[in-house]
């Protein structure tokens, strides 16, 4: 979600682009402008590793992968909307919103067009698939929501080890359909990266995807590093910030524009993301994603917070500190969520091989035994051992002892006479 200078947004039915008009900017003054790579410790990762051999999906408007910054990262690609090219290199949407994905993709992993000119992303030699989309008015024929589940399915079908997802759905929850793919995701050691959305645009609060269990949610920060109100929403399921005002990125067809939102903090942290993955491919996705929250510097108050998350992105510690295994992903855990929270709307299931489970039909109780009295009256033996005989035993002992009392009675009154 970028934001241009001059305002406005572009709504999609369930996802949305914020983006803001751009400043243009000339290729031989964009490295002076990226101020966040000594500053966010890329350039300490890079002595390390550049990213080789790690696949990002940039899941967006579409990548053009024809552009001179970007020549020979984009690797792959697809259309889930079912308006764009089937290498997902078409850029999708109306005017400067169309260019969104190329911007991300720059910032992610920008070759430069010379030692010292062009965008020069956080991973500069890590591959790219695009996967494109189309939201706003450029609705395709299939819904946001569908579009997106496809191609979270796709990237992780076609190698991605990293997901960058600058969009938001601005909403908490999330449909059904986003489960079962981002836990495909997850099942297969991909880390995601959401961003956190612009307040600016009318995001106050982080919607999903960032909200999903499990996924790197990424706050803004301006140059100083503090919050950005405008490009930046807030929420507790924030993990890390990163540098989302005066950004830089490549136009397709050429040109560089200068941006602002949490959409360009975003493929800053997947880029920090893929350095770590290459510089230790043992890693499983909870241990990179731990090393990127761990590593952060920390910003006064509490940590985590619902505005900076951990704390400010550093990718040279990222890369290179000792930090301890774990067990899970820090981020928490989406299948569990949906155990606790779609439990009423999942049907229950039997062990495997045990056929389906059936709820027990209620049985209606017996109707109380009517009492016959003629059976009382005939020699029956039923009668005898159910009624006639303790009948016979209590009147019986009650006949002894009325006897018994009379005895004494008339004892005493003789002997009271005597005297």
């Amino acid at each position: 979600m970028g934001r241009w200078r001059r305002g406005g947004a572009a709504a999609a039915v369930g996802i949305v682009l914020a983006l803001a008009a751009p400043t243009m900017a000339h290729a031989d003054q964009v490295r002076d402008l990226e101020y966040w790579l000594n500053d966010y410790g890329f350039t300490q990762a890079w002595q390390t590793t550049k990213g080789a051999g790690v696949k990002v999906a940039v899941i967006d408007t579409g990548v053009d992968g024809s552009v001179a910054d970007l020549a020979g990262a984009v690797v792959g690609g697809t259309d889930v909307s079912g308006v764009g090219a089937a290498n997902g290199e078409r850029p999708l949407g109306d005017g400067d919103s169309a260019s969104h994905g190329t911007w991300v993709a720059s910032l992610l992993a920008g070759r430069g067009t010379g030692a010292d000119d062009g965008v020069l992303g956080a991973a500069p030699e890590a591959s790219i698939i695009t996967a494109s989309v189309a939201l706003g008015k450029a609705a395709g024929s299939i819904s946001s929501d569908d579009q997106i589940a496809s191609a979270v399915q796709w990237a992780v079908d076609n190698g991605a080890k990293v997901i960058n997802m600058s969009l938001t759905r601005n909403t908490l929850d999330w449909p059904t359909s986003w489960d079962d793919a981002f836990q495909y995701a997850f099942d297969h050691d991909v880390v995601v990266v959401a961003a956190a959305g612009n307040r600016g645009s009318g995001t106050t609060e982080v919607g999903a995807p960032a909200t999903i269990p499990g996924v790197l949610t990424v706050a803004g920060v301006n140059r100083e590093g503090k919050a950005s109100f405008d490009a930046s929403s807030q929420g507790i399921t924030i993990g890390v910030s990163a540098p989302s005002e005066q950004l830089v990125g490549a136009n397709p067809g050429g040109g560089y524009v200068q941006w602002e939102g949490t959409s360009g903090a975003t493929p800053l942290v997947s880029g920090a993301v893929a350095l770590v993955r290459a510089a230790h491919p043992e890693l499983k996705a909870a241990d990179v994603i731990e090393r990127i929250i761990k590593t952060a510097r920390p910003v006064p108050g509490s940590v985590p917070s619902p505005i900076y998350g951990f704390g400010l992105l550093d990718a040279g510690a990222a890369v290179t500190a000792k930090v301890s295994h774990v067990t899970a992903n820090p981020m928490g855990d989406l299948g569990e969520w949906i155990r606790i929270h779609r439990r009423a709307d999942v049907p229950a299931t039997a062990a495997p091989g045990a056929g389906p489970v059936a709820t027990p039909t209620p049985k209606a109780l017996a109707p109380e035994r009517e009492l016959n009295v003629a059976t009382l009256l005939w020699p029956q033996w039923s009668a005898l051992t159910t009624f006639w005989l303790p009948f016979s035993l209590i009147a019986g002992f009650v006949a002894l002892a009325a006897l018994g009392g009379v005895g004494a009675w008339r004892h005493f009154r003789r002997t009271a006479s005597r005297e």
